[in-house]
Parts: C-alpha cells; sequence; structure tokens
C-alpha cells in the first residue's frame, strides 16, 4: 500500500514498519509530500522519523492502538460490513441527545453505549450527539483534549467500535453526530507541529497557539481538517458533526475556513446521498454562521444557542454569577426574547463583556429548526465547580418545566444524558493525564479559579481521581424509581407531542407569540394552535389565554382547560400544553 505524509520541513523521510524501515521520496506533484510503497495488511504498525529524529504517529492515523504517543496501525475501512442500509436523517424536526460514551455507562465504551440505545428510540430521540471520540492520553477524559484528529480512542474500542455503534443506531432509526475540535489540540501527546505549520502564533487561544487557518502552509492545515470531518461523515457513515468553538477559529482568509468545510461537507452529502450537516458551537451571536453560502454566509446548517439556555437557567434558579448577569435582570423578558428571536444580545449591551454583543436574526429568513435550545449541556454542567445538575436543586415540577419549555420551543431540542429522568449523578470534570506534571498543573488551575468564586479549595473535585469519574457515571437503576420514572414518562409524552403536533416543529420563527408576568413568574406562548404555559411560581397562576375552547394535551399536575373566562388555573411549579384551534 501507499504511504504519504506532509513534512514540508524535513529534509528525510523514514517510513517504519513492521519493524521494517523504508525511504520516502518527495512527490513531485505537491510541495511538501513524501510517498512510499510497503507491504501492509489491516492493522500493521507504522510511523514517520523525520530527519535524525524519533518515529513519530502518522498526523491522518486512523487507529492509535497504543494511545496518541504509540505507532499507528492501519485500517482497511472495507474490512466492516455494514448491516443496515441508511438514506440520512435531516436535522429539521430533530430531538438531539448528547452523550459521552466514557460515562453513558459504567464499562465506558461504545458497544456498551450500543446496548443502551434502545431507551434513546423508545424516548423518541432522533439524533445521538457524541462527545468527542479522538484519541487522548489516558482512559477516561472529556474528548476536547483529543490530539490524532482521525482517529478513534482505543480504550472507547476503536474505529470498528465506532462503526458497530452507529449500525445500531441506524438499525434504530437514530441518526448520529459527532463532536469534533478544530479550534485546538491537547497539552499532551500532539506531534503536528513536528511535521509543519499546523500552529501560528499570529493568534493566540485560550489553548495557546492558534491552529494555522491563514497564515504560510495554511493551505495543507486546512485540507488536513476538512479531510478530517469528510472522512468522520464518509467511512463511519455518520450524519452530522457538531464543531466546538468555532469563534475560536481565527481566519483573516477570503474565504472562511467554514464555507470551505460546509461546501465540502455539501458536496460529500450530494455524493452520498443522503444528508448531511454541520452544528457550530459559538457565542458571538453572528448569523452569518448559519445564513446559506449564496447569501454570503458560511453556510453551517445550525448552532447552539447558549442565550435560550442562559435566559431559562436564570429564570429557574436565580443565579445571577459570570455570565447569566446579563439575563438575570428580567429572566422572563430575557426568555421571551429569546423565544421570539432567537438571541438575546442581537447588538445590545452586554455586562459581562461590557460592550454591545450580538446582532440580529432575521426572522424571515432563518428558520427556528437552525438554533439548538437545551437545558443542559456537558459545557453548563461539568464546568460547575461540583458538575451539580438543575436536579440537584431544583423540584420535580420545575425540572418538568424546563422540559416542557425546551420541547416545544421553536428550536431544535437537545438533552443532555440523563436529564430525561432528572439523573442524580453530577457530571463533574475529570480528566486522566499520564503525565504526573500536566495532572497535577490540571488541578492545582481547576480548584484556584472556582476558589476566586468563593468554592472552598477542598469541595472541587480532583479531576484526577477516578472516583470523579466514577460519580459521573449514569445510574441506570434511576429509571426505574417512582420518582425518577415521572419525569422520564413526562419527557416521553412531550416529544410525543412534538413528534405529533406540526405546529411544535414549524420553522417560523416569527410565528411565536409571549406573554409573561415577572413578578407572578409564569409565561406562556403561543405556537400556532399550541399554548405552552409554565408556571414556575409555587402559588397558583391565573393565566389569560382566550376565550376560544381550548383541550389539554398534557398536563405536569391535573388541570382543567380555561372556562368562559378564558383563564388557566395553573397550579405552582408546573406546566401545560393545550390545543385551542
Amino acid at each position: 500500500m501507499q504511504f504519504e505524509v506532509w513534512a514540508p520541513q524535513a529534509d528525510r523521510v523514514t517510513l517504519q514498519c513492521e519493524g521494517a524501515a523504508r525511504a520516502l521520496t518527495r512527490d513531485p506533484e505537491r510541495a511538501g509530500w513524501w510517498k512510499g510503497e510497503a507491504t501492509a495488511d489491516d492493522g500493521a504498525r507504522y510511523g514517520f522519523a523525520l530527519d535524525d529524529g524519533p518515529v513519530l504517529p502518522d498526523p491522518r492515523s486512523r487507529r492509535q492502538p497504543d494511545g496518541p504517543d504509540g505507532l499507528s496501525a492501519v485500517v482497511d475501512q472495507e474490512r466492516y460490513r455494514w448491516r443496515v442500509p441508511w438514506p440520512g436523517r435531516e436535522l429539521p424536526g430533530a430531538v438531539l441527545y448528547e452523550l459521552h460514551v466514557g460515562t453513558y455507562t459504567p464499562e465506558g465504551t461504545l458497544d456498551a453505549a450500543a446496548d443502551r440505545l434502545g431507551h434513546l428510540a423508545e424516548l423518541g430521540i432522533t439524533h445521538v450527539e457524541l462527545m468527542p471520540v479522538c484519541p487522548f492520553p489516558g482512559r477516561h477524559g472529556w474528548g476536547y483534549d483529543g490530539v490524532s484528529l482521525w482517529a478513534v480512542h482505543e480504550p472507547y474500542g476503536g474505529p470498528e467500535a465506532l462503526k458497530r455503534f452507529v449500525d445500531r443506531a441506524h438499525e434504530l432509526g437514530l441518526a448520529v453526530v459527532l463532536d469534533v475540535v478544530h479550534n485546538h489540540l491537547g497539552p499532551s501527546g500532539n506531534h503536528l507541529p513536528s511535521f509543519g505549520p499546523y500552529f501560528t502564533d499570529t493568534h493566540t487561544t485560550p489553548w495557546g497557539a492558534a491552529v494555522n487557518l491563514d497564515a504560510p502552509g495554511s493551505d495543507e492545515v486546512r485540507a488536513f481538517l476538512v479531510g478530517s470531518a469528510l472522512a468522520w461523515l464518509r467511512d463511519f457513515r455518520l450524519d452530522g458533526l457538531r464543531l466546538d468553538a468555532v469563534h475560536a477559529l481565527y481566519d483573516t482568509r477570503a474565504t472562511h475556513f467554514l464555507e470551505e468545510l460546509s461546501a465540502a461537507v455539501d458536496h460529500l452529502a450530494a455524493e452520498v446521498g443522503r444528508p448531511l450537516f454541520l452544528i457550530a458551537e459559538t457565542d458571538l451571536n453572528n448569523p452569518r454562521f448559519i445564513t446559506p453560502r449564496t447569501e454570503n454566509g458560511l453556510g453551517l446548517h445550525a448552532q447552539w444557542n447558549d442565550d435560550f439556555h442562559h435566559a431559562l437557567h436564570t429564570a429557574l434558579t436565580g443565579e445571577s454569577q459570570g455570565y447569566y448577569g446579563d439575563f438575570a435582570r428580567d429572566p422572563f423578558a430575557a426568555l421571551a426574547k429569546t423565544l421570539t428571536g432567537g438571541y438575546f444580545h442581537d447588538g445590545t449591551y452586554s455586562g459581562f463583556r461590557e460592550r454591545h454583543h450580538g446582532r440580529p436574526l432575521d426572522r424571515a429568513r432563518v428558520a427556528g429548526h437552525r438554533l439548538l435550545g437545551y437545558s443542559q449541556t456537558h459545557d453548563q454542567i461539568g464546568n460547575r465547580a461540583q458538575g451539580d445538575r438543575l436536579s440537584a436543586h431544583l423540584s420535580p415540577g420545575l425540572l418538568a418545566c424546563a422540559a416542557t419549555l425546551v420541547l416545544t420551543a421553536p428550536f431544535t431540542p437537545m438533552l443532555f444524558m440523563g436529564e430525561e429522568w432528572a439523573a442524580g449523578t453530577p457530571w463533574q470534570y475529570f480528566a486522566d493525564h499520564t503525565d504526573p506534571a500536566l495532572a497535577q498543573a490540571v488541578r492545582r488551575g481547576r480548584r484556584r479559579e472556582f476558589a476566586a468564586h468563593g468554592w472552598a479549595e477542598k469541595d472541587v473535585p480532583d479531576p484526577g481521581d477516578p472516583a470523579t469519574r466514577e460519580r459521573s457515571c449514569l445510574d441506570w437503576s434511576e429509571p426505574e424509581r417512582v420518582e425518577h420514572a415521572r419525569v422520564l414518562d413526562w419527557y416521553r409524552r412531550l416529544i410525543a407531542l412534538r413528534r405529533d403536533q406540526p405546529d411544535l416543529t414549524d420553522p417560523d420563527l416569527a410565528d411565536t407569540k409571549v406573554a409573561y408576568d415577572e413578578r407572578a413568574r409564569w409565561l406562556a406562548f403561543r405556537r400556532g394552535d399550541v399554548r405552552v404555559a409554565v408556571n414556575l411560581g409555587k402559588e397558583v397562576a391565573a393565566i389569560p389565554l382566550g376565550s376560544r375552547p381550548a383541550l389539554v394535551l398534557a398536563a405536569w399536575e391535573p388541570v382543567e382547560a380555561p372556562g368562559a373566562d378564558g383563564v388557566l388555573q395553573l397550579p405552582g411549579e408546573s406546566c401545560v400544553v393545550l390545543s385551542q384551534p
């Protein structure tokens, strides 16, 4: 087979394959590329030595059996026999479920997670969003410190396990989305700088030097990232990618990297004959990310909407620290604004940033499904000092209200694993750094960070303690308990309503009409013929819904439809969905 590698600064490149050394030759057609032939079957170990340096793994390695610092292994992509024909599943009308392989089950493997996918299909989930699965040092971690962007973490099961997971998901009608990180690589096991200018000091990020998207050599770096994205979608039959922190992809070129990536993904979708999509994580509140390329946008298909989360979180909890401060002044007004306009910060002043932020969405042109709405995510739970979920602080009734707002809002809803049964387990920050000095630095840094916000250092879990990860694993006995089973049934009913009521998947953001009472702590909104009301207060709320007859479709607590006066009497910490044609 042919081996090739981009190493523009090397004078010599040697392939080490199965213990034999072979000098590679320069590719006359591609500057900086080296190539050569060697006999190698599936599983053969290999690496590249640059000049007189050590043997390093392939930057485009498809498998790292011994971790990021070990040799790469050849993967025959045709070896796996797909069992399930799959036409694909589009994003409009979806309900996503964010899942971390290492804590979804105690085993922490893709095969163990696949065995639990029936739960999601029965719940009514349509798309599973896997947190990053690229290799990182050690066994357990969040995945955002990955360093081999074309491979699958071996402790999760490696590439064939991911294919088995996707096959099982598709068998159940579930699409699969993968979270990928292009904005930085982890602090340990990253060998890319040895091969070429993958990073640049032209820009800086919170994680150090920026990925080189616009400096000399950036053509090949961009091709490396685009190729990785297409490989996930093509070779593993994934349905979409979630792009981590795209606001940290600094690119001054006329054609932005994300525009190039979205064009390549759309081309691949046409080639394979099934829908593929890209979801951005961004806090810039810039509609250009999700505007089509034909309209001078970047062409991404959707984005996470943290503004909706922050408004909902402050309304539910009353928290006002950090970025929540912008929303906590009038949380119901903030929630109403996001429900009708998508963004809260749409050119308004942000006290947290001490400047104006964002720009308005054109509701006539941006469909609601392009924004993802959620009450909890890995970030919003795991980046709290103790990884506490909403279920650690809120009553079941308030959790039901949160679910109702997420699952009936005009956005594409997303759940974080376990929230559907009000999981009692936290989801904490954990890492398994093999470098003791790095592990100690992470431990100290995390404790100092939260100590600055009033937490005692002893109360911040040690990321490197195996117990931190173990505490974060879902407890699959919980859904059988009465208090959890009731919340799970409510999620199931709401998802079924979303599927059965066309108004709840209507993409028209402008069609949502909201009323609220900040002091009484209730909010109600209309989407077509569907009326949704939540009461976050403890007392019964009198909510005027109009004189037209209404039918209760689902209610957390027993409630009567409004009488002749059109006023709904909604119990405290409760919610209801009605039809009012």
